[in-house]
């Protein structure tokens, strides 16, 4: 499977805020953000995070930063947009939508996860059942009704203890996921959109970067 192995601390550095892509540490002091807030490479400290961009530079912007939120790769973001373009709807929603119901984001916004990356790595090392079957591959799309759950065998790990303390605690699961922290188990409820989902990209920027 491929992915993106360079540092993710660099990539906010480079697009100006904080992406949350390394998890509950991008909320401490270690955050790269918080110690070095300027862009990467031996001019960074007297470069401008907010330079002027052409308008090609602002639609590259946008793209590169949905696809580093979602750790995906140019090949698997370019076959989201076709299928989100064949589809009734908004692209940009439908986009969204396809996104948020892959395996490996849904396993995060359970709480199952702290980044999208530790979710790849857990439904890689088969942690995990959909309707009761096992399932290790991260770009599945998922729908409205699947049951996603943590395997009977891998509860009683310690991880998943701790996991299970979290989520009793936790009130702001999303409202398109009924979540059940006893059981370490959550229903998809219905099609997450973007005003749930609360991420600040303009996907109208986007759509025209692929467009030209």
């Amino acid at each position: 499977m491929a992915k993106n192995i360079g540092s993710k601390c660099k990539i906010c550095r480079q697009v100006g805020e904080k992406l949350f892509l390394k998890g509950d540490r991008c909320a401490t002091p270690k955050c790269a953000m918080v110690k070095k807030a300027y862009p990467p490479g031996m001019h960074g400290k007297t470069s401008s995070m907010r330079r002027n961009k052409s308008e090609y530079g602002k639609q590259l912007e946008q793209k590169q930063k949905i696809k580093n939120i979602y750790g995906i790769l140019e090949r698997q973001f370019r076959k989201h947009l076709r299928e989100a373009q064949r589809q009734r709807g908004i692209v940009g929603e439908n986009i969204i939508v396809r996104l948020e119901l892959r395996m490996d984001n849904v396993v995060f916004r359970m709480g199952l996860a702290s980044s999208r990356a530790q979710a790849r790595q857990l439904v890689n090392h088969g942690h995990f059942l959909v309707n009761g079957k096992p399932l290790n591959i991260p770009s599945a799309w998922l729908k409205v009704g699947d049951v996603i759950s943590v395997k009977p065998s891998k509860q009683a790990s310690k991880y998943f203890n701790e996991i299970k303390a979290i989520l009793k605690k936790q009130q702001n699961s999303p409202q398109w996921l009924a979540i059940d922290s006893n059981k370490l188990e959550g229903k998809i409820l219905s099609r997450p959109n973007k005003d749930e989902v609360g991420l600040e990209v303009d996907l109208e920027k986007v759509i025209e970067f692929y467009s030209r």
